[in-house]
């Protein structure tokens, strides 16, 4: 039976070092899916990419083949050895596994508790799976009812009351260093989601100007227009910073974009004034070592952690309602994903069964030299008699599974009554009642073993 699957590192698991060689830009989702989906026992794939977290939901036939496959391709993009990344990945299966999306989707795994906008970042990887063409009957069902359990969190708790994200927790941090943001100049590197919130909080705490640079020009201006702002090029940029009192960096570029060089010039023509830099992209748009030039405040997505803690307490409350909708949510999941395995389980049992009768009965045809035809399909529905009523109590019992532990138990069945080689090919649709045993006397009585 194929099993779900989720393989992954996160701000919980690995350091931003880490996770920006893990990331996923826009352009490589598709081609990622497909090697994915090019392993032999994976039949399906979604992939998420946020700044912080890269994961990869499967729906595979042999999930230690696929969590193998997965954790070389990551390592390879990473340019480490599997060995030294397993200790950052995680793997879950099944309702695990499912849990751990609705969660992602419902912001209770966001660095910032209850964040918005991980709702959208799912959404959209979900999307660019459909686009590949890598999901399928699970990972629809899957990520459908992660995103339906993430609108429902939000609607029935006030976990996102206080629309917290990234971006404004970056804008609390500017204020901090900055001792207030009024009359001063923010520089936005980038136009994409993550910049329009980050100016959007900057100009709630009086920012006066907030420039914006990106290579998409039109995006820029468009921005800086909401926000009173003006765009410019990004070859402006140097110049721009000798005056800026901070830049914001979230762009989606695969490196760095600023080094300890460009900065340790812009710093020499401002005249020993400070610049506090907030770098919220992933991979990061500025590279470490510009800590090391002297009036440089940088600030990563990591470092705002102690911002974080702050704000966390407030939604503790709200966070505990959120689980139980999920918890609830996930027993529907569970329901649906047993369903799955017990009918091809049932239906691989019940052929097991009868094939075994049918195989003793052939063997012992020699001892009956002088039974009649009739005798002999007496003596077969005797058999397949004992293979039904047998086969009647676990059939029932397993038909009413519904909790968690259904996958287990089925698990469990096809174990011990060797019928992994078998389930895969038999239809899950197949319901067929069990056989009717014939009278064995005409005129007698027969009994349904149903």
């Amino acid at each position: 039976m194929s099993e779900v699957l989720a393989v992954g590192v996160s701000h919980k698991t690995a350091p931003i070092a880490v996770r920006e060689r893990l990331a996923l830009t826009p352009g490589k989702v598709a081609g990622y899916l497909h090697d994915v989906r090019g392993v032999a026992s994976v039949q399906e794939a979604v992939a998420i990419s946020t700044c912080n977290r890269t994961e990869t939901y499967l729906v595979a036939s042999d999930p230690v083949e696929a969590e193998t496959a997965v954790l070389g391709m990551l390592a390879r993009k990473a340019g480490i050895r599997p060995t030294e990344l397993a200790s950052s990945i995680y793997a879950l299966r099944n309702c695990d596994a499912a849990r751990h999306l609705y969660r992602v989707t419902a912001g209770l795994e966001s660095m910032i508790v209850g964040e918005a906008e991980v709702q959208g970042q799912v959404k959209r990887a979900y999307e660019d799976a459909l686009a590949a063409q890598t999901t399928g009957p699970l990972t629809n069902h899957l990520f459908r009812a992660a995103l339906a359990t993430g609108k429902r969190v939000r609607s029935e708790t006030k976990i996102g009351e206080r629309h917290l994200s990234v971006s404004s927790v970056a804008a609390q941090l500017a204020a901090e260093q900055l001792h207030g943001l009024e009359r001063k100049e923010v520089l936005l590197l980038g136009a994409g989601e993550t910049s329009e919130l980050a100016a959007k909080a900057l100009a709630a705490q009086g920012v006066e100007a907030i420039f914006v640079a990106n290579r998409r020009h039109e995006r820029a201006v468009s921005l800086a227009r909401r926000f009173g702002g003006q765009a410019m090029s990004f070859d402006e940029l140097p110049a721009e910073l000798q005056r800026a009192d901070a830049l914001v960096c979230a762009t989606s570029s695969p490196h760095a974009l600023l080094g300890a060089e460009e900065l340790a010039a812009v710093m020499d023509a401002r005249d020993g004034r400070p610049l506090l830099i907030l770098d919220l992209a992933v991979p990061r748009d500025v590279a470490p070592d510009v800590r090391d030039v002297p009036g440089v405040a940088l600030y990563d997505v990591d470092d705002l952690q102690a911002v974080v803690r702050r704000n966390r307490a407030v939604r503790q409350g709200e966070a505990s309602h959120a689980e139980g909708i999920v918890e609830e949510e996930i027993q529907r999941f569970a329901e649906w994903l047993g369903s799955l395995e017990v009918l091809p389980t049932l239906s691989a049992l019940r052929e097991r069964g009868n094939a075994i009768a049918q195989q003793v009965v052939r063997e012992n045809a020699g001892r009956w030299e002088s039974a009649s035809e009739r005798d002999r399909e007496r003596v077969e529905a005797i058999a397949q008699a004992i293979v039904n009523r047998l086969l009647h109590e676990p059939t029932l019992r397993m038909k009413q599974m519904s909790d968690e532990r259904v996958h287990l138990r089925t698990q469990v069945v096809r174990e011990l009554f060797g019928l992994e080689e078998v389930v895969e090919g038999v239809d899950a649709t197949a319901d067929a009642p069990l056989a009717d045993v014939r009278p064995l006397r005409p005129g007698g009585r027969g009994r349904s073993a149903s």
